[in-house]
């Protein structure tokens, strides 16, 4: 007879789980808090625009590249997808911009043009980028375990030079002061960011491994939903996990809210981390590891606030990612900053009605800043209004009349994130603790706990790691592991 998993939770770990489980002859089923699947990789409707949360650069997009791989099996791939022509774009206030194109051709033109003294710092970024594109280093790292670590050691001592500077790092290299401010923000305005990451993500965009999913996070999420069902896993929406039943030191199964309860041979945790343990497993099992994981991060800020407008405007010519370099900084909800990261969505004309646009600002801020402003519903509203008008002010500038084309706001925070996917800390709910990379594709210890047979974490508690692909690659170790202490052979087919 055999085994049966119960799994918490159907966001990219989730469901992977729950797809590498049906494949491998176990019996699953996963409960899901909310009405639909997909977790964190969410999009929805309103007034005609699709507002999306998520997805900023899917990799595993190309069928030569390992990632893809993982979406192929999980029923993702292929499907249809839109290319965008440069990484990230940045505006000065003067209105100068560089576009970081992913050709290398045109993007060292573009740079010789903005900045000709730079001549040799160009050609170094240019080189940097063709070097990591001669390698699937991230997909073998990810995908082809100790074989594929192998696999990539004559390209390590090519390569290492470029994990020691930073993005910060790298700018100071430029002479020109536009460049120097721009370049510690093309990875998601983090200046600590070792430049290696930057330059192993655009190659993948040089690949055209890196795309938009038409359909956007909530498209691509139903993919996996569907192929999860397709297999003969149940999913249960609306369904929400109280307590992990342990018996003996091992999960035996759940409970709900309503007292009902479901038994399972092992149980999966795509939850956060600290409901999982502190409330489903009542504090039990924490040693000091885990103690510390729970405990609140040093630094709170995050992006915790997105604005999202529906515009009577045609962006289709626009860059896909802006940062707006600020004329002086300026504070929002919070947090004092000197640009504005911005997503357009005029590559994909199903986000919105014919001739029409998305804009989403994406916003740094605290938690615990929207949890005091959220004793006071009032004060909470107005705040996000506030925050609304203060991101519309400042996009004038770039588009100018904009304010009169907008059809529709949206302002979700950190607190919608935490009542949407019920966990704590917003949209990542990630541990607190330094990203582990080699022991999390190595050992993977965060996916159990100790003194505690027959469970398993996926997701962002086991990978530290926001990226979809990584969240959903916890799920197929997750039951590759189940298959070795089951003596079960593991297979994708």
């Amino acid at each position: 007879m055999p085994k049966s998993i119960i799994i918490i939770g159907a966001g990219m770990g989730g469901m992977a789980a729950g797809i590498y489980g049906q494949m491998n002859g176990f019996e699953t089923r996963i409960f899901e808090m909310h009405n639909r699947p997909g977790g964190q990789c969410a999009s929805w409707q309103r007034k005609g625009y699709t507002f999306d949360a998520c997805i900023h650069h899917l990799m595993g997009c190309s069928p030569e590249m390992r990632i893809n791989q993982i979406w192929s099996e999980l029923g993702v791939m292929p499907r249809e997808l839109a290319y965008t022509k440069e990484c990230v774009s940045v505006v000065s206030s003067d209105r100068k911009v560089f576009f970081d194109y992913y050709d290398t051709d045109r993007l060292a033109e573009h740079l010789q043009e903005l900045a000709p003294q730079d001549k040799q710092v160009i050609l170094d970024y240019i080189e940097g980028i063709k070097l990591f594109a001669k390698y699937d280093i991230m997909g073998e790292l990810m995908v082809g375990g100790i074989p594929g670590i192998l696999k990539q050691l004559p390209a390590i001592p090519k390569i290492t030079k470029w994990f020691k500077p930073t993005m910060a790092d790298f700018a100071k290299r430029f002479s020109d002061p536009f460049l120097q401010k721009a370049f510690p923000l093309l990875e998601y305005s983090m200046p600590f960011l070792p430049f290696a990451i930057h330059l192993s993500k655009h190659a993948c965009g040089l690949k055209r491994d890196i795309a938009w999913p038409i359909g956007a996070s909530s498209g691509f999420s139903d993919s996996m939903a569907k192929r999860y069902e397709d297999l003969g896993g149940e999913m249960h929406c609306r369904r929400k996990v109280s307590k992990i039943i342990v018996k003996d030191g091992k999960a035996i199964g759940v409970k709900f809210g309503d007292g009902s309860e479901e038994y399972a041979d092992i149980v999966i945790s795509n939850a956060d981390g600290r409901n999982t343990l502190l409330d489903m497993l009542e504090g039990r099992y924490m040693n000091a590891r885990l103690k510390e994981y729970c405990s609140e991060p040093e630094d709170e800020s995050n992006w915790a606030v997105h604005v999202f407008l529906g515009v009577n405007h045609d962006l289709s010519q626009e860059p896909s990612s802006i940062i707006m370099l600020l004329d002086h900084p300026v504070t929002i909800a919070g947090h004092k900053t000197d640009s504005l990261d911005m997503q357009l969505y005029g590559f994909d004309k199903t986000m919105a009605p014919e001739g029409k646009g998305v804009i989403k600002v994406e916003l740094v801020s605290k938690y615990s800043y929207w949890k005091e402003l959220s004793t006071d519903r009032i004060a909470y509203e107005e705040e996000k209004q506030k925050v609304a008008e203060q991101v519309i002010e400042l996009i004038e500038k770039y588009f100018h009349g904009i304010r009169s084309q907008i059809e529709a706001i949206d302002v979700p925070t950190i607190l919608t994130w935490e009542r949407f996917m019920g966990g704590t800390h917003g949209f990542c709910n990630g541990p607190n603790k330094k990203p582990d990379f080699i022991g999390n594709l190595i050992k993977n210890n965060d996916m159990i706990i100790p003194g505690l047979e027959n469970f398993y974490f996926v997701g962002i508690w086991a990978t530290s790691m926001g990226a979809l692909f990584a969240n959903a690659l916890s799920g197929k170790k997750a039951i590759q592991r189940v298959c070795r202490k089951e003596g079960v052979k593991f297979t994708t087919i």
